[in-house]
């Protein structure tokens, strides 16, 4: 699903007699760029249907919380690694985990993610729902379904792929991120895989 940008203006579409996919696509989406544009203390039933052109009561059919529609919509569309199938290439492998989670960070949906871990004081029991339904659900941590695919393949030793250098790509990722106030470029990433991921693996 193609999510476009979050803008606190737009005005709100008006209702259509969309239905099933259709439907569903536009409420996702709208959950989505409501908690991007206003965080998760601004994301309301009401925002929601007049994002997605629609009335409330289409939403209560089916959900009981603008959190459980949130929880449905990252789920649906939290973006999945594709290493290759003959797990030939680790290197590259492990860059395109980290520029998908660059892409994915500088979206609304990274943007609504990052609302949600932000927020994860005032609102723990949609933390925890996110880390259930959502990261561990469709993979875990960025790099995390590379590296099992590789060990799989019998590539890599399992024993080597600790939750420590599982977290490895992820953690210093962040850390530009918070240092420098924007995701690090491709020479930075793989600068990240090169001097610290494969080298934890033994292979470099």
């Amino acid at each position: 699903m193609t999510i476009s940008k979050p803008d606190q203006a737009e005005a709100a579409p008006r209702p259509t007699r969309r239905r099933g996919e259709a439907l569903l696509h536009a409420i996702y989406e709208a959950s989505i760029l409501e908690t991007a544009a206003l965080g998760l203390s601004g994301l309301t039933m009401e925002g929601i249907a007049r994002r997605a052109g629609t009335a409330k009561t289409s939403l209560y059919r089916r959900w009981s919380t603008p959190e459980d529609i949130l929880i449905e919509a990252m789920h649906r569309n939290f973006p999945q690694e594709e290493p290759s199938p003959a797990a030939t290439d680790l290197r590259s492998d492990l860059i395109a985990a980290l520029m998908l989670l660059r892409e994915t960070s500088a979206s609304p949906m990274g943007q609504a993610l990052f609302a949600v871990v932000a927020e994860a004081g005032r609102y723990p029991h949609l933390h925890k729902r996110i880390w259930r339904d959502v990261f561990d659900a469709r993979g875990g941590r960025f790099t995390k379904t590379v590296l099992h695919h590789y060990a799989r393949a019998g590539r890599l030793d399992p024993a080597r792929i600790t939750p420590v250098v599982e977290d490895i790509g992820e953690a210093l990722f962040i850390k530009f991120v918070v240092d420098n106030g924007l995701p690090p470029d491709r020479a930075h990433i793989e600068a990240i895989v090169e001097q610290a991921i494969l080298p934890a693996l033994g292979q470099g």
